[in-house]
């Protein structure tokens, strides 16, 4: 229950867009539900090559329905997937806005410890830390090594990520794209992807008619 005193979270609209290279797959649902997941991961397995597959058809189809409805659960801007031509998910990425109404953003100095805290598990060893200038705007990319919780709390299991924070410039929002993989032996594959990926990525802030605004906050 949210206290009277929280600040209202920021309601700012935009749109996200990428220009994805083969492989990913944009898992987006509007609804959220399994039902749209399904109809979604059958257009996309149609689509597939099936002699290029490793794996049945099925599995490919059961794997993207259950991480669509996963990556969807949190309610993100946008859920991607990136899938190797054998139809194995090597990455999935998602795009959260994050604001309170009068919060001021974090700095990007001060945002270097909120991207470091996970839920359900903990930073090992020392991030690579990185400040970019790019297409949506100065970044913080941070990279790093991750032990995650399993079910039951019993035991851990190493997953790598990299975590960008974009300062879009006219917005209050901060931006966060977030890449996590589980093969450690194809971290230099992923984070080629990954970071070819976000410098596609461009942020386009909306009026509250769906409209794009110019940089003065007109409609453009």
């Amino acid at each position: 229950m949210t206290a009277p005193d929280d600040p209202a979270p920021l309601d700012e609209t935009f749109e996200c867009t990428f220009e994805f290279q083969p492989g990913w797959i944009d898992l987006t649902l509007r609804e959220g539900t399994k039902a749209e997941a399904k109809a979604l991961a059958t257009e996309v397995v149609n689509r597939l090559n099936p002699l290029g597959l490793e794996i049945e058809k099925s599995a490919v189809f059961d794997d993207m329905v259950e991480r669509a409805v996963d990556l969807n659960d949190d309610v993100p801007t946008l859920a991607a997937v990136y899938y190797s031509e054998a139809g194995e998910a090597l990455a999935n990425l998602m795009v959260d806005s994050y604001g309170d109404e009068g919060v001021p953003r974090p700095g990007a100095e001060e945002v270097i410890p909120l991207l470091l805290q996970w839920g359900n598990g903990e930073v090992t060893g020392t991030p690579q830390i990185t400040h970019l200038e790019l297409a949506a705007g100065p970044a913080v990319r941070i990279q790093a090594m991750l032990q995650v919780k399993r079910m039951l709390g019993f035991g851990r299991k190493l997953t790598e990520f990299i975590k960008y924070a974009f300062f879009p410039p006219g917005m209050e929002s901060l931006i966060v794209v977030t890449v996590t993989w589980e093969k450690i032996a194809l971290t230099e594959q992923i984070t080629d992807l990954a970071d070819e990926a976000v410098r596609t990525m461009r942020i386009t802030p909306l009026s509250t008619g769906g409209s794009p605004t110019s940089a003065d906050g007109g409609t453009a």
